[in-house]
């Protein structure tokens, strides 16, 4: 889950057990082939596909699983599954909006999981334009090493960062989405290593929730990102510091 609030990264450490650890190495080793399908599966000559490796090798992806989705996406192991991406829209308890963000290679199976998911949890499905226009595309980078703030920003002061942020276990940096590689490279070069770099959807109307709504929202996320064909879920509900305290108490 995104947001990018300062609980999205500390929400769950997802891959705590092995169920959760294979769907979310599953999810990960699904975005490097369509990266690689799309655009070449030269990692230094395509950016994407590099940000797609980098945050698998950050999630123990074995190289063996990161290297055959490269080559399943290139072409190499014959024909791959033809994944399309796609963006649903609802609401969650309490009005809180999400964006669901899926690659699919079959949209009927993928729109009905999606909806029981919504729906079961307290949620409802809306039209298309109802809820995406509270959010706009950022790059969004998030550091775990320690670096302190000033640090980061000086590092990628050029590159049109917009937000430097704490998440509880590091930083999360905001910047524009054409910038993200230029930022994450600049990153690189002054010694500052990072956890992910990837290009979300973040809201421009953030709504603060209490303990119970918090923990309605969550438990309808955690059901929706446990769908195969869930890549990401965004919303725009943030959480205190002392809410988030409670919630893991």
């Amino acid at each position: 889950m995104s947001g990018h609030s300062k609980w999205a990264t500390t929400k769950h450490k997802k891959a705590a057990n092995d169920a959760k650890r294979a769907k979310l190495w599953a999810k990960l080793i699904r975005n490097i082939e369509v990266a690689t399908r799309t655009g070449g599966a030269d990692i230094d000559g395509n950016p994407t596909l590099y940000d797609a490796v980098y945050k698998a090798r950050k999630n123990s992806v074995p190289n063996d699983n990161i290297e055959r989705a490269i080559k399943r996406g290139s072409g190499a192991l014959g024909e791959g599954a033809d994944y399309t991406n796609i963006m649903y829209e609802g609401y969650g308890p309490n009005g809180s909006a999400i964006l669901i963000e899926c690659l699919t290679d079959n949209r009927n199976r993928t729109a009905a999981e999606v909806r029981t998911a919504v729906t079961k949890n307290g949620g409802t499905m809306a039209d298309p334009g109802s809820v995406s226009y509270q959010f706009a595309r950022k790059g969004v980078i998030v550091v775990v090493d320690g670096a302190s703030e000033d640090a980061v920003l000086e590092a990628t002061i050029e590159h049109n960062v917009e937000d430097i942020s704490s998440n509880g276990d590091g930083l999360v940096l905001t910047c524009d989405p054409s910038s993200m590689v230029a930022a994450r490279a600049a990153l690189q070069a002054s010694g500052i290593d990072y956890e992910s770099a990837d290009v979300e959807f973040v809201s421009s109307m953030k709504i603060q929730a209490d303990a119970e709504t918090a923990t309605k929202v969550i438990k309808m996320i955690d059901a929706i990102e446990d769908l195969d064909d869930v890549q990401n879920v965004f919303t725009n509900m943030d959480v205190s510091a002392e809410v988030l305290a409670a919630l893991e108490a």
